[in-house]
């Protein structure tokens, strides 16, 4: 119900009926929201000031919009924290959360110009190239390309990588992790995004790249991802001093 004699605008007061809804479960991922004329016969309002109150939830990622089909309750987003350094496998599973991963490529090729500048390497020394898909709980979450340097990592195999290479780094060579860099974008999905991480053409990504030291400050990878813009978000928390 909305109260029209109320301050809060009516608007707000439809955006968060619906998000109740969405919140206590009545509306779930993936439900069909009704059409605005629904709402404006509900709530006996105009379909403007439904329409303020769908696009402000879409602006929040709580819904979204398919052309052609209609607005839908969007899935919850995982809240990735960027203090802290922790895997991909390490974050699902502190989620309760199942991560896999579906690998497209494993092959040990010579370093770019690029690829060595940044892990500090000469050109075409060995490094590992790895592609794959991130999954939590069988869902795509990212699609992600890593180059390790070889020489520093060895012994890599299939089997490890699609454990937790973090561990093996650490418990089985009994290196330590130290920092990393990273960098976040948005950008659109291009096709083979759209086609690895079972999104719609013209959807938002999160592209990150990030750096990774041993504590001696040495880099001994590189991580290039995909987000899926719709699952994913991160978080930080900032202090004055």
């Amino acid at each position: 119900m909305i109260d029209k004699n109320s301050p809060l605008p009516i608007y707000s007061q439809i955006e968060e009926c619906i998000k109740g809804q969405i919140v206590n479960g009545e509306l779930k991922p993936g439900d069909v929201l009704p059409p605005e004329r629904e709402y404006s016969e509900q709530f006996d309002v105009s379909r403007m000031t439904i329409r303020q109150a769908i696009n402000n939830l879409v602006n929040e990622g709580l819904i979204y919009r398919k052309k052609g089909s209609g607005t839908y309750v969007a899935e919850k987003k995982f809240e990735q924290p960027l203090q802290g350094l922790t895997s991909f496998t390490e974050d699902m599973k502190a989620r309760g959360l199942t991560p896999s991963s579906k690998l497209l490529k494993f092959e040990l090729i010579p370093a770019s110009a690029k690829v060595a500048a940044t892990l500090q390497i000469a050109e075409y020394t060995p490094v590992y190239e790895i592609k794959r898909i991130r999954l939590a709980d069988n869902i795509p979450m990212a699609l992600e390309t890593c180059y390790i340097s070889a020489n520093l990592i060895k012994g890599l195999t299939e089997e490890i990588i699609n454990q937790s290479l973090y561990q093996y780094i650490e418990e089985k060579l009994r290196l330590v992790i130290g920092e990393a860099t990273q960098v976040i974008e948005s950008a659109l999905a291009n096709d083979a995004e759209v086609d690895l991480l079972n999104i719609n053409k013209g959807d938002s990504i999160l592209l990150i790249e990030r750096c990774t030291y041993l504590n001696n400050g040495t880099p001994f990878e590189i991580v290039r991802s995909s987000y899926r813009a719709d699952r994913y978000r991160f978080t930080s928390q900032l202090k004055r001093y």
